[in-house]
């Protein structure tokens, strides 16, 4: 890779531009609707120089690292102007929507649709770190309509920021297990945030009694509200089917406090624990 175009300046965009800096002689171009993003992403070393979308007529990868709702209409344009032997792929959290939109296009061998499974809290170009992939899942969907070539590289990529690459046949399948994953957890969080908020108005109660539990419950809804209401929105089919079984669950859970059925209510977080078993099995892969 000689060089990189990143579109997209915040904690994955950044993140990823850090690591291939690290990794790599590229010069990485920085693309970014916020000037502010970009000034900082020089400032702070994430990029070597400012571009605008043309730059990617002259790079060997594209990162696509926008919030979800633009994804589709950038990556268009992207392939609308690469060359034949450009690496294209997005970071979002959402597959459905932008596979749909480049299924027809004459280069969508050059994209792979992945999806590389991080984060932070944090936004904007200071929250870019080192290592936020390190012993990560990334996953590719729709493989074989890529370019055997292009998958390779995507995989390679990856594997040298030290992500384990798992693939799935389709976006929509991708689309359903995220939403009770990652999407889910959000508005969990948020949520709770937001009850804890209307139910105790002094927040000085809230910041003295706060153990551990609660804020790293709540830590998700620190989250940017701009990078979260489109992947909610584009999401809405599979999100609304997880909230539903979740509500269920929250109902159940009452009725049973009401009743005091402390059997009940016991067993309903006995089976729970089985979850430590489940992600000590994904830690150990």
């Amino acid at each position: 890779m000689k060089n990189i175009a990143v579109i997209g300046l915040g904690l994955i965009g950044g993140s990823l531009a850090l690591e291939l800096k690290k990794l790599t002689w590229a010069t990485i171009y920085g693309i970014d609707n916020n000037p502010e993003h970009i000034q900082k992403a020089l400032d702070l070393g994430i990029i070597f120089k400012k571009a605008t979308l043309d730059i990617v007529k002259e790079v060997d990868v594209v990162i696509i690292a926008v919030p979800v709702n633009v994804i589709p209409e950038i990556t268009v344009s992207v392939l609308d102007k690469i060359e034949s032997d450009t690496l294209v792929f997005d970071v979002g959290s959402t597959k459905s929507a932008v596979c749909n939109a480049v299924k027809e296009h004459p280069k969508r061998k050059n994209f792979v649709a992945l999806h590389p499974i991080s984060g932070t809290e944090f936004s904007g170009p200071e929250a870019a770190i080192y290592n936020l992939f390190m012993n990560k899942v990334n996953i590719i969907c729709e493989q074989h309509l890529s370019s055997q070539k292009m998958i390779e590289r995507a995989v390679s990529l990856f594997e040298s920021i030290k992500m384990r690459t798992v693939f799935m046949d389709s976006a929509a399948q991708h689309d359903k297990h995220i939403a009770y994953v990652s999407h889910l957890s959000h508005i969990s969080s948020f949520m709770l945030g937001k009850t804890v908020l209307e139910i105790e108005k002094d927040e000085k109660s809230i910041f003295d009694m706060a153990g551990s539990g609660f804020e790293s419950t709540v830590r998700l809804a620190k989250s940017n509200p701009k990078t979260w209401t489109p992947i909610f929105l584009q999401n809405k089919k599979n999100v609304l089917k997880s909230l539903n079984e979740y509500i269920k669950n929250l109902e159940t859970f009452k009725k049973q406090l009401e009743a005091e059925s402390r059997e009940e209510v016991f067993a309903i977080m006995q089976d729970t624990n089985r979850i430590k078993d489940v992600l000590a099995g994904i830690n150990n892969k």
